[in-house]
């Protein structure tokens, strides 16, 4: 299934490098990645999109990494009515340096 994550940014100085492990997958939950990353120009929120088992995964994952430096909405994604396009100009995720 696919979520979507919005998280509400309330300390970016705290937010941002401890969303560093969602983004490399530090941790996840097995069968759960992200998929794309979108963050606002001033850094108050990011939408993100998963891949996983359960939107309780993606939730349980979000919030324990991100704490109270984030407030994290999650929802599963209606496939049947989504759809997707890669747009210009955005790189394709590099891979965690091991």
């Amino acid at each position: 299934m696919y979520v979507v994550v919005q998280h509400k940014i309330l300390n970016p100085e705290t937010a941002f490098p401890r969303g560093q492990a969602l983004i490399d997958g530090t941790g996840a939950p097995e069968g759960t990645r992200v998929l794309q990353f979108y963050p606002h120009v001033d850094g108050s929120v990011v939408t993100c999109l998963w891949e996983t088992e359960s939107v309780a995964d993606v939730q349980g994952f979000a919030d324990t990494i991100l704490g109270d430096s984030s407030v994290n909405v999650c929802y599963e994604v209606d496939a049947e009515k989504a759809f997707a396009d890669r747009p210009g100009g955005l790189r394709s995720k590099v891979a965690p340096v091991t």
